[in-house]
């Protein structure tokens, strides 16, 4: 129980390290409200990469591996909390990429749009 705990802990900081919301642009001769309509397009896109559908594929091999572990090591038990400990694994580590995947489409649009991209 506490391994489960402590994969949950980890992922979920490890969700939280990237966002479409944490783009720096150079503003200098910017018109930030032409800026935030681009930006919001951009964040249109940005969706078509499917987070969600990377986090449960990942929710899923993850359980898959995890299980397979813990039974080799642990018997029935073992792979019972090898699956939970693996899925969410899988599952954070799908969703960061995803985000992840999220945030380049959006700094990749905005640079196509003439913005100056800092981070």
């Amino acid at each position: 129980m506490k391994n489960i705990l402590a994969a949950i802990i980890v992922s979920l900081a490890i969700i939280a390290c990237t966002t479409t919301d944490e783009i720096i642009i150079d503003q200098k001769g910017v018109n930030m409200n032409a800026y935030q309509q681009d930006l919001i397009e951009c964040q249109t896109y940005s969706k078509q990469v499917r987070t969600g559908e990377k986090a449960t594929k990942g929710a899923a091999s993850g359980a898959l591996v995890g299980g397979l572990i813990g039974a080799i090591t642990g018997g029935s038990s073992g792979a019972v909390t090898g699956a939970g400990v693996g899925a969410v694994g899988g599952g954070a580590k799908g969703a960061n990429q995803g985000q992840q995947s999220e945030a380049q489409v959006v700094k990749r649009c905005l640079r196509g749009r003439g913005y100056r991209v800092l981070n």
